[in-house]
């Protein structure tokens, strides 16, 4: 179909903007990364239209439904949200160094995709629910601002770690300041954290509606739990405690990890009503 090959076309994009990205900062040219720059803008166009051809493929087939709803479309979805979150603080921030840390996200879950199933399947009819647009594409907003959180945060650790060592020059020396790095891993947090709690909202009101029921302890409604709470416990941590610096960046980290679990290692592994079963 033409949507996955648009989308094939995406994954090789995002792993040649990983590499510019990458050989930018290693061999401190401006140039590769503005080349880098220029292929994610090509290929958030690309991975947009490639979800406008699934959808309408969908269409024509007679399921009509948004394409977000087997692990395939999630996972090009979050790359794509991850990229355009990336383009964005890339605009804002004037630093193309974020790349090299934030852009592999994206290209291996990409990758990842590729190794799924991607035929359009129909949804089953309890499932069939407008609610459904409102809680992924939220979550999904919120998983790729936590993405782009801790790779800065990432970020943020090596360049503390030099300049305790009271080091200069090298890759790491073009990074940012920590200051700068500590701020984006907090205001990236801070967009993403509100994206996840309407998401948790609407995926209880969708499991209403789904199953009779808001709230059932399912392993991947106790996972966004937790990860909400680690969010808030950042957020509260940083707020009232005035956490900075590696505390906040380590936590950061943390909360991507239970994201991950939420998202893949819930759905492959444990047994629940959300679990992929290799669909």
């Amino acid at each position: 179909m033409l949507n996955v090959r648009l989308f094939d076309l995406t994954t090789l994009l995002l792993g040649a903007a990983s590499v510019n990205y990458i050989a930018a900062l290693y061999g401190k040219k401006d140039t590769l990364a503005r080349v880098g720059t220029w292929i994610c803008i090509i290929a958030a166009v690309v991975s947009t239209a490639a979800i406008g051809v699934r959808w309408a493929e969908s269409y024509k087939m007679g399921i009509g439904r948004i394409p977000v709803t087997n692990l395939y479309e999630s996972l090009v979805f979050f790359a794509w949200s991850i990229n355009l979150f990336y383009l964005i603080v890339e605009w804002k921030y004037k630093s193309r160094t974020f790349g090299a840390f934030v852009m592999p996200i994206a290209f291996f879950t990409m990758v990842f995709a590729f190794t799924n199933e991607s035929s359009i399947q129909p949804l089953v009819p309890a499932l069939q629910s407008y609610w459904l647009h409102a809680h992924v594409i939220t979550c999904f907003v919120g998983y790729a601002a936590f993405a782009v959180s801790a790779g800065v945060a990432v970020m943020y650790l090596l360049k503390a770690k030099r300049e305790e060592a009271k080091e200069e020059g090298g890759v790491i020396g073009h990074f940012p300041s920590t200051k700068a790095l500590d701020d984006l891993v907090y205001r990236s947090i801070i967009w993403g954290f509100p994206f996840l709690t309407v998401g948790i909202i609407t995926g209880a009101a969708w499991a209403n509606y789904a199953w009779g029921t808001y709230w059932s302890w399912d392993p991947k409604e106790t996972w966004s739990l937790i990860v909400w709470l680690v969010y808030a416990a950042f957020l509260h941590a940083r707020i009232t405690r005035g956490w900075h610096g590696r505390r906040a960046a380590i936590l950061s980290i943390v909360g991507f990890l239970a994201t991950i679990m939420c998202y893949l290692g819930v759905n492959l592994v444990l047994s629940g009503l959300h679990s992929y079963g290799g669909s």
